[in-house]
């Protein structure tokens, strides 16, 4: 199947600048491709994963990407998909940025091989021009009629943007100039909202190079993702998933993907990850005949804790979610219980002996003896998955996992995580 197919197939593609023509290609010859990330932050989230799988795609069928880190644009600022400036960040933090960008691109996309990924940062070029060149050279290339009628400007005309962020589509654009004289890179992908920055960037390479040069230059956009329920893909009610387990942990990023709604979980296993046709298929069957299962978020879920956090990390997310639904605390270390619990309700107490109506009173756990004592004698409390029924019973820290939590399971659902100061 030729990648087009595929990613026709897995209703990847949004917009193409000319679709027969990038299909011959890639059917002729083995291409160099890119798309880029700007180090606004420290990780990527999953929101911005969705342009590199189709890299990672074209990668699998024989295809060279190149991976872009805007070391230079995240200067700048990119006001696709914004109502309002962005604040500018100092070049130490930016730098910073960008080492831990290029290192979990490293992870989840370099691989060995004649087709390896290229990472490239755009600091590299940009920074050797001075502002005569940039007027002279470039500037000169791009009509401002144009360059208002595209979206990410005239959306933002009304409330206002300034120079530099107007100019950032000409900083895009001398990217894919680049990378089309110096690695050969003849297509861009990216995000629906990029659509004005990649033709900005074909009308670039035409003008510098000639509109009959011998190999021409294409881009694709892929649509933009949306759950069922209208809601922006990638947030939840604690904020963005990330890729990095100290901002989102492997355990919180599985039960992401687990939760994912019937009338989702097919569109997703289709763009995120590599199961062919007829697996999907199958699990879309499964879906339809027996969705109390889930077997398709089990499987979306494990593909890609596996893909993101490797194999090590998948088991331990998914030894939590066991523990956690069978009430087998005890078998997590103290590390799992820190990512099983971390947003449940979390008390800090002594390591002091305590009897256990009053410790449960006065860490807020019940709002009274006479509550705390009701609770006990009905079988309704446990510590770390044991039920506890006797009144004078002593909370020691030798129940403590790992010599650190204790969890207190109070009814069938109200779980909380006790932290034992340490000496």
């Amino acid at each position: 199947m030729n990648i087009i197919d595929e990613l026709e197939w897995r209703e990847a593609i949004n917009q193409q600048t000319d679709a027969e023509g990038l299909r011959k290609l890639t059917s002729e010859k083995s291409i160099s491709l890119y798309c880029g990330v700007d180090p606004t932050g420290d990780s990527m989230h999953i929101g911005h994963l969705i342009p590199f799988m189709m890299l990672k795609r074209f990668q699998l069928a024989g295809h060279r990407p190149v991976i872009l880190i805007g070391g230079a644009t995240g200067t700048i600022g990119d006001p696709s998909g914004r109502a309002s400036e962005r604040s500018l960040q100092s070049l130490e933090q930016i730098e910073q940025n960008v080492k831990a960008l290029t290192e979990q691109m490293k992870k989840l996309f370099v691989t060995d091989g004649d087709n390896q990924v290229r990472l490239v940062n755009n600091y590299d070029w940009i920074s050797k021009i001075n502002v005569i060149e940039f007027l002279r050279d470039y500037g000169k290339n791009f009509s401002i009629n144009t360059m208002l009628a595209k979206d990410v400007v005239s959306s933002r005309l009304e409330s206002g943007i300034s120079f530099t962020e107007f100019s950032y589509q000409i900083l895009q654009s001398l990217d894919f100039l680049h990378l089309y004289q110096h690695e050969d890179v003849q297509l861009q992908i990216g995000g629906s909202d990029q659509w004005g920055n990649i033709t900005a960037g074909l009308d670039l390479i035409r003008k510098k190079e000639g509109a009959d040069t011998e190999t021409k230059a294409f881009g694709l956009t892929i649509p933009l993702m949306l759950k069922s329920d209208g809601t922006k893909f990638g947030k939840t009610a604690g904020g963005a998933i990330w890729l990095d387990p100290n901002k989102t942990t492997p355990f919180e990023f599985y039960q992401f993907w687990a939760n994912t709604d019937d009338r989702d979980v097919i569109k997703y296993l289709k763009y995120f990850t590599f199961l062919g046709k007829e697996e999907i298929d199958a699990l879309a069957e499964k879906v339809a005949t027996e969705p109390h299962k889930r077997e398709a978020q089990k499987a979306l879920a494990e593909e890609m804790t596996r893909f993101v956090h490797g194999e090590e990390m998948l088991e331990q997310a998914k030894r939590i979610t066991a523990a956690l639904f069978s009430g087998d605390i005890k078998s997590l270390t103290a590390d799992e219980i820190e990512q099983g619990f971390k947003e449940m309700p979390t008390f800090t107490a002594s390591r002091e002996e305590s009897n256990l109506v009053d410790w449960l009173v006065e860490l807020g756990i019940e709002p009274s003896k006479r509550q705390a004592r009701e609770d006990i004698t009905k079988g309704a409390i446990m510590l770390n998955g044991d039920k506890v029924t006797e009144l004078d019973f002593a909370v020691t820290a030798d129940l403590a996992i790992g010599g650190k939590f204790i969890i207190i399971r109070k009814g069938k659902k109200n779980y909380s995580l006790v932290k034992l100061e340490q000496n």
